[in-house]
């Protein structure tokens, strides 16, 4: 039990770097000129960084918790899901939202 909830603190890991990623792939792949889609490619994570860096980090000046961690959490991985959808990768938003759900609920059932 001790290997696998050390696994889903990796895995909780990825899946927050992952919404910073797909934040970053839906930006290049807008069809608009080539400097702003690269734009939109450096602006749409950075923006997701500072707010995590400001309400989801262990060390964040404003750290949520309760029921605000949960709406920020919500937000957080929707956005990378919706960012995957409007970039037309469904199959791979489909498989990050229940990478997400299930990663989640095992961490909220360890007490992660």
């Amino acid at each position: 039990m001790k290997t696998a909830k050390a696994a889903n603190l990796g895995i909780l890991l990825l899946i927050e770097l992952g919404a910073v990623g797909a934040a970053a792939y839906w930006g290049v792949t807008l069809d608009v000129p080539a400097a702003l889609a690269w734009l939109l490619g450096l602006a749409a994570p950075a923006v997701l960084v500072v707010l995590w860096g400001l309400f989801g980090s262990p060390k964040a000046r404003y750290r949520t918790h309760g029921s605000a961690r949960v709406g920020f959490e919500l937000l957080w991985f929707g956005a990378g899901v919706a960012a995957l959808l409007a970039a037309g990768a469904t199959g791979w938003a489909v498989a990050f939202a229940l990478l997400c759900v299930s990663s989640k609920t095992l961490a909220v059932r360890w007490g992660q």
